[in-house]
């Protein structure tokens, strides 16, 4: 038996058949894999609210196992009530159209110069509700709506336990859903096993 075994046209036979079949099995391994996606949200303004929460909540409808680390100014966005806003103020890119009014009103980009953002009182609120509105009007849903859709899709919110004790926040402020407040030992292994892993 052991001859058997040591017979080089054995080996050979051996090596052709795993040749043969192991693309295969790795294929279907790979193939009933579900995919995973890690992302962290590193801030809470209203424009970098919506991308951790739209990432998320579209990966979940395709299946993806899904976690979102939310640390520093990103942790607001688990806040019961989300006190996100928008600063044209160092954001120059920023288009500022109106959500009203005729077509070629809304189309129009008005020049807002830093001076004006930044000594007019009452600016950024104004720029916040002219954001929403615009989103509103364009269908697009709302932050707390967005994380609604992420939460029902069994997205993983994770807290940096770091983040509150420095900001002082009590686990009484967060929704309910968030059940781990954590460090970054324990969120590095989960973005390392993922197959797309975000920082925003």
């Amino acid at each position: 038996m052991n001859a058997q075994l040591d017979n080089p046209n054995m080996d050979q036979w051996l090596n052709q058949k795993l040749d043969e079949l192991l693309p295969g099995k790795l294929a279907q391994i790979e193939a009933d894999k579900t995919p995973s996606m890690a992302i962290i949200a590193t801030k809470g303004t209203l424009d970098w609210a919506y991308p951790p929460f739209i990432l998320a909540s579209t990966a979940a409808a395709l299946g993806w196992d899904t976690s979102i680390f939310f640390t520093f100014y990103g942790l607001l966005l688990l806040k019961k009530e989300i006190p996100s806003e928008v600063s044209p103020l160092g954001n120059p890119a920023m288009p500022m159209k109106m959500p009203f009014g005729p077509k070629w009103f809304q189309d129009f980009n008005w020049p807002m110069p830093n001076l004006l953002m930044a000594g007019v009182p009452g600016f950024e609120k104004v720029a916040t509700g002219l954001m929403k509105k615009t989103f509103k009007s364009k269908g697009v849903a709302s932050v707390e709506e967005l994380r609604s859709l992420c939460l029902e899709a069994d997205v993983k919110m994770v807290a940096c336990q770091m983040t509150v004790d420095v900001f002082g926040f009590e686990r009484s402020e967060f929704i309910p859903e968030v059940n781990d407040y954590v460090g970054a030992t324990y969120f590095l292994p989960v973005a390392q096993k993922s197959d797309v892993c975000l920082f925003i």
